[in-house]
Formats: C-alpha cells, structure tokens, sequence
C-alpha cells in the first residue's frame, strides 16, 4: 500500500510517500528558516502564502523522486491541525483537491500524534508508552496505548520549550532558529554557571511552564554584562534548567504510571544534550528512552504518512469536509 504524506503545520512545507509501514519512497522538506530568520520566530502570514507557491512543485518532485505517477497512491493523509491555521489549510485544501482529483480516501491526521508515533518509522515500540512531544510550538505529554489510543497527560501552560528558546535568541540577537544556536553554544559551556529556576518540577502534575524560565533568563542579561567569556556558559545553564524540567515530569509520569519506555519526539528532540540527559535518567529508573532519527523529528511528510497508513489499514478514513484546528484539545 502506497501512501501520500503532507505536512504544513508550520513553516516547512514536506511531503512524503510511504509504501507500507517503513519503506519510504521519497520525503521532501522545503524549510522556510531563511525567510523568517530577518523575523527571529516564523510570521504565520509569510508562512502560509510560501506554503501556496511551494506545495504544487513540490508535490511534483516528491512523485518524481518516489519513481511513480500520482494514481499509483492508495491514500492520502494530511495534517489537520495543530498548528498555524493557514499554514494547515493549504496542506488540507490541496490534499482535499488531490482526493476529489484522484479518487483516493483522505485521511487528517493529528500533528502530535504524528510526532509521536514517528518512531514507527523506523522501529516497532510496545505499547503503552509515554510520549513526550516537544518543538518550537507544542510541549506536550501523552500516554499512548495504541494507533489513535492517546490520553493527554499535560502540556505547558504558557510558552512551548523551542519557543523560549526562540525568543531568547531574538532577544539577545544570536540567531535563528534559537534552539539550534543554543544548542551549539551551550555545547561549549558550564552547565551549573547560573542557577536558573526550574518552573512547575515539584508540582504534583504532569504540565510545564517556560515563560518564568525565559523571563528569569532576560532579567539575568539586564543585570550582567554578557560577553564572549561567558555567553556560553549562560546558555548551558538555560538549556539545562528546560530540559531538567522536561526529563524529571516526562520520568516521573512514566514512574507514577508504571510504564516502562518513553518515546521523545518534535524538533527539540534532535537536541544531542536533551537525549542524553533523558537516556542517562532513564537507565537509572530502568525505563528506556527512544527517539526518531533527528530527520523525522522536525516537521516532514513520512510522519504524516506512517499515521495515516496505520488509520488506512484499520478502516479510518476522512471527509472532504475534514476541518483544520489550530490548537489540540488539553483537557
């Protein structure tokens, strides 16, 4: 079975085809990083209005590389939300345009639970698991039982975890994407230089909060000269403060539940120091800890399509009447 994958979530535009469960046929990603980065965070405008002129030529390429003609697809799955509501109409309306087209079955899918279960693309996972997706616009946490079997467990409160990193970047003019520029930064850094509070750790519930983290951080910069000696070691601080965050609730749901694997997805999840922190705790609870290959988690196309094929194989399928959201159900 041969399936379309179409994810514009946000500010990149990808598209995927899948032939079963793992063989991926083509995954193209066109990112938009150059075209927000004069911005220091993506204009939900800019974003969808480049998601219009790319998706058709992509659309193309990623048949052309795939080696097939667009009849030969057996189902079409398209992000549904969340995300930003134009960005995610102009990959449901022309993901709605191809099945009219074609006469294939759509299949909207979930943004987080296609983050989620990204790591079925490249290995079988036990159910129930934990997962943990965390990127530049969703920190959520959830328990998985199975395909379309997820309970929310908590998300944060306030600003996303990439997202404090993107505006501390912008705040200090680093860089674009902030993540990626702390990352490198705090690589080079002492971990324990600022001891920066850990927002929401005690508290008896699986949620998270970083606008406290990223507001402690911009009161730090105002009080202290920041220069190349220690621009470093204040990064790592910051970095370390979010990601204990994240690790000490993801494990203690996990220890609470008493489920034994945690699944880490989204785009921060490509952060080296985020895995290693998670793999190092979790051996300690004798839980393990699994993460997507650093391609499939940021936002592209292969997710998309490995959710909807696993929808396809059970039987659900998709109006044209399919609506977009922009925020996922919490509570």
């Amino acid at each position: 079975m041969l399936v379309l994958g179409i994810d514009t979530s946000c500010d990149d535009t990808s598209l995927a085809l899948l032939r079963d469960d793992k063989t991926l046929l083509s995954n193209v990603v066109s990112s938009q990083v150059d075209l927000h980065r004069v911005f220091g965070g993506v204009v939900p405008e800019i974003a969808s209005r480049k998601h219009i002129e790319l998706i058709d030529g992509l659309y193309k390429e990623t048949l052309k590389e795939g080696g097939i003609s667009g009849s030969s697809v057996d189902g079409i799955g398209v992000t549904a939300g969340p995300g930003l509501i134009g960005s995610v109409l102009v990959g449901l309306c022309f993901a709605k345009g191809l099945a009219l087209s074609l006469g294939k079955p759509l299949i909207a899918v979930n943004h987080i639970e296609a983050h989620a279960m990204s790591i079925f693309l490249e290995r079988e996972v036990e159910f129930p698991f934990i997962a943990l997706v965390v990127s530049g616009g969703h920190t959520i946490m959830l328990l998985i039982r199975g395909f379309g079997k997820y309970q929310v467990l908590g998300s944060t409160r306030d600003d996303a975890a990439g997202e404090a990193f993107d505006k501390i970047a912008k705040y200090l003019g680093i860089g674009y994407p902030g993540g990626k520029v702390i990352e490198n930064l705090s690589a080079k850094g002492q971990r324990d230089y600022v001891a920066f509070p850990r927002p929401m750790i005690d508290e008896k519930n699986y949620d998270f909060s970083f606008s406290g983290l990223k507001t402690s951080m911009i009161n730090y910069i105002k009080k202290h000269d920041i220069t190349d000696d220690n621009l470093n070691d204040i990064m790592a601080s910051f970095q370390e403060a979010a990601f204990d965050v994240l690790a000490s609730k993801t494990i203690r749901a996990a220890r609470d539940l008493e489920i034994s694997r945690i699944v880490v997805g989204g785009g921060v999840a490509s952060n080296g120091r985020l895995r290693q922190i998670f793999v190092e705790r979790c051996r300690e609870d004798d839980i393990e800890a699994l993460f997507s290959s650093p391609e499939f988690c940021t936002d592209n196309g292969a997710m998309v399509a490995r959710l909807a094929y696993q929808y396809y194989l059970e039987g659900t399928t998709s109006s044209l009447n399919a609506a977009g959201f922009s925020r996922m159900k919490i509570h």
